[in-house]
């Protein structure tokens, strides 16, 4: 399986929901580093 943008959203927010349920005290926190990541993806400065 080849991990690409299309593929990596939906996998991460699998993940970030599980951290969630698990670690209810760092939601902000993994909150803010999805959507720093997200947006660094989108930039493209992350390839």
């Amino acid at each position: 399986m080849n991990i690409t943008f299309s593929n990596l959203t939906p996998l991460s927010s699998i993940v970030f929901g599980i951290l969630i349920l698990v670690f209810p005290k760092f939601l902000n926190y993994l909150i803010a580093g999805y959507l720093i990541l997200t947006g660094i993806i989108a930039l493209g400065i992350l390839r």
